[in-house]
């Protein structure tokens, strides 16, 4: 009768009866694989599979890192609360009869046993995830680190998370720490939080990155052993209960990433009180004014470059430049007496021609579309300009409206040392891109619709045609929701498919990870491929061949069996054969949300035939641009070819290293939105 009550009390909280079952099972006998969940429950495998799916989406149920993966559940006492908090309006009831529900739940007598496996795990829904975020808070015994936009900390408020921090036991010794963007329009929300954080005994700090840097990345760390990392869009506060993504890693060295993100972010960032009194009184220090009306703006500007005697440093964007350049003398005049000017920008397709001619006359660096425009000159005058650029503005010059300007020795001082450091790793700008290694048949840059220039899934090798816009997306999506390829055995007879998405990168580590040049592709197929779903990761690095230094395939990776087993027929009898490696499930994940797509290791990624790895790292691509559709064929491996039909963006990476925070050009990555990739024996052709 207990464990009757107890699935009545599940099934009451939103658990199908079947989702019941299942959760009680594992919770009771331990992490057990789906085939034996299925077995002893009397379950057919179109059951537990969506079941199980269902109840990690709710973040009560996990796989572990190996494979076939094993289920477990979270404890029932966690359970509980995880639902309470999801579940808002039946909180007091459950709290009412918590005591009881355990004792009928320890009343069940069956062996527990508890996992404390590493893992990787997607949640989704709002509710379960502020869920787990207080839970978080609750288990948080000395630090929470917290990366988020002003709508997410309202958002946070809503569903009861800072009364959670509130009301902890420990709150008077934790280290609640957030950071934030702040602006006139949202700085009374932020009030109000810090106002009713005063009222409690709690160490709740908060700050601003400086240089008005964008936060395009959401994430929580607890105690430096757990994580979260949001990939939807963070600014809507209106999203159903239902709409929402994270994912949640207990990995210690891909918590280690975002710990050392947040801290350098940390430390180069102002109290959060400090810059409120700056925005409300527009003087955040001595010796410093705002240049309202815009001729006199402008007119301060160009004296001062015109005065620079060593050095001028500079964040905008390079249209910007161009037109300062061409529009004035004072730059001109600059270079000609020798003064140093450093440009940081970010690089895109459509500017690198334009960066690699101003890079004769000044150093150009790539910064990611994030900081405010900033520009020092001899270290002693600063310069930084709030306005958004329209096109209409950019030709009457209006961006100098309400230009910051100071000489305040400190403020220029912390400033110089923030610039020296963004230079020091801003990525050197290059002619090596990803389509100049994937193309290198083609001539300087030409924009990526232009059919000469792209093919993101030519080899170096077995190039044979493709077409940008030769399928439409209507047409592409068609052939996903009708296309179905059975089983595959036979690499000489017999033709497979994979319906997904990717993306790839071109990495240029710094010096200090002592890592080769990679391209990174990561792939996610969807149930309807040939081999089912997978995560697979192909890694690429520069060696010496035949036909001169090209980028060779090191290493695959994936977490399917029958796709390994399948790719080590098709490589048998070369080097690559022996470095396809099967990985356990939630080892690797590949998640698109959008124009945005993660992806996120926990296993380290041998670079054969060197002793190199790569750790356990993350990726987040960012789409810019519209890449649009297109059909590639060639032929990778002996004895097969390969049509791939996509849709995509061109992207901006970051390269999450446990030692370094790594982000590359809008030149070095792509997005394949939808992606169909056909593979059949040369014969069939």
């Amino acid at each position: 009768m207990s464990q009757e009550k107890v699935i009545k009390t599940l099934t009451n909280l939103g658990l199908s009866k079947l989702e019941a079952r299942v959760y009680i099972y594992l919770a009771k006998r331990g992490p057990q694989k789906a085939s034996d969940t299925a077995k002893a429950l009397k379950l057919i495998k179109q059951q537990i599979y969506p079941t199980l799916k269902r109840l990690q989406s709710k973040g009560i149920v996990t796989s572990t890192l190996e494979h076939p993966a094993r289920f477990s559940a979270v404890p029932f006492e966690k359970m509980l609360d995880l639902c309470m908090k999801a579940k808002m309006e039946e909180a007091q009831h459950i709290r009412r009869n918590k005591d009881e529900l355990i004792s009928d739940w320890e009343s069940i007598k069956i062996r527990e046993k508890r996992d404390a496996t590493p893992r990787f795990t997607v949640i989704e829904g709002r509710n379960y995830i502020y869920s787990r975020i207080q839970q978080m808070i609750q288990e948080t015994k000395n630090q929470l680190s917290i990366i988020t936009t002003v709508p997410g900390l309202v958002r946070a408020d809503q569903f009861g998370v800072i009364d959670t921090a509130f009301r902890h036991p420990l709150k008077s010794k934790i280290k609640f720490r957030f950071l934030t963007e702040l602006s006139e329009q949202n700085t009374n929300a932020i009030k109000n939080l810090l106002k009713n954080s005063q009222t409690q005994t709690f160490h709740f700090e908060g700050r601003i990155p400086d240089l008005g840097q964008k936060l395009n990345n959401r994430i929580i760390i607890k105690d430096e052993d757990e994580a979260m990392f949001f990939i939807d869009a963070g600014e809507d506060l209106h999203l159903t209960e239902q709409e929402g993504t994270c994912l949640w890693t207990n990995s210690k060295t891909l918590v280690q990433a975002f710990t050392a993100l947040f801290e350098d972010l940390w430390h180069n960032s102002t109290d959060i009180e400090e810059k409120i009194v700056e925005i409300e009184t527009g003087k955040p220090t001595a010796k410093t004014y705002i240049l309202t009306d815009v001729e006199i703006s402008k007119k301060k500007f160009c004296e001062t470059l015109k005065s620079a005697k060593d050095e001028i440093v500079l964040i905008t964007p390079l249209e910007d430049f161009v037109e300062l350049w061409k529009n004035t003398s004072s730059l001109k005049d600059c270079t000609r007496r020798g003064v140093s000017i450093k440009i940081m920008t970010p690089i895109t397709v459509e500017n690198l021609q334009t960066a690699k001619q101003l890079s004769e006359s000044c150093d150009i660096r790539h910064l990611p579309e994030s900081y405010l425009r900033t520009t020092l000159v001899d270290g002693l005058h600063l310069f930084q300009f709030k306005t958004p650029i329209s096109d209409k503005e950019k030709e009457t010059l209006q961006h100098f409206k309400n230009a910051f300007y100071t000489t305040d020795s400190e403020y220029v001082e912390k400033t110089k040392t923030m610039l020296n450091e963004l230079w020091k790793n801003a990525s050197v700008l290059s002619s090596v891109t990803l389509e100049s290694i994937l193309n290198p048949r083609t001539n300087g840059i030409s924009p990526l619709h232009d059919e000469k220039r792209y093919s993101a899934y030519r080899k170096t090798t077995g190039y044979i045609k493709d077409q940008l816009g030769l399928i439409t997306e209507k047409e592409l999506l068609n052939k996903i929701g009708k296309r179905y390829i059975p089983s595959a055995r036979d690499p000489l007879q017999d033709t497979t498919i994979m319906y997904g998405n990717g993306a790839r990168a071109l990495i240029n580590p710094p010096e200090h990870l002592d890592l080769p040049k990679m391209i990174i592709t990561v792939f996610h197929c969807n149930e309807r491929s040939t081999f089912g779903t997978e995560n697979w990761l192909i890694v690429q690095i520069p060696q010496e061949t035949p036909k001169g230094e090209m980028y060779v395939a090191v290493t695959i990776m994936g977490d399917n069996p029958l796709a390994t087993d399948w790719r080590k027929k098709i490589h048998k009898g070369t080097p690559l054969e022996q470095n396809l490696h099967l990985i356990k499930k939630d080892e690797l994940q590949v998640r698109q949300h959008g124009n945005i797509l993660f992806t996120g290791w926990t296993v380290p990624i041998p670079l054969y035939p060197t002793e190199n790895y790569v750790p356990p790292s993350c990726m987040f691509f960012e789409g810019y641009r519209e890449l649009g559709t297109g059909v590639v064929e060639s032929k990778p491996s002996l004895g097969r070819m390969q049509k791939s039909e996509f849709y995509g963006f061109e992207a901006f990476v970051t390269f999450f290293h446990p030692s370094s925070k790594y982000s590359g050009p809008g030149t070095d990555g792509v997005i394949f939105r939808d992606m169909i990739v056909t593979s059949y024996p040369h014969s069939v052709q």
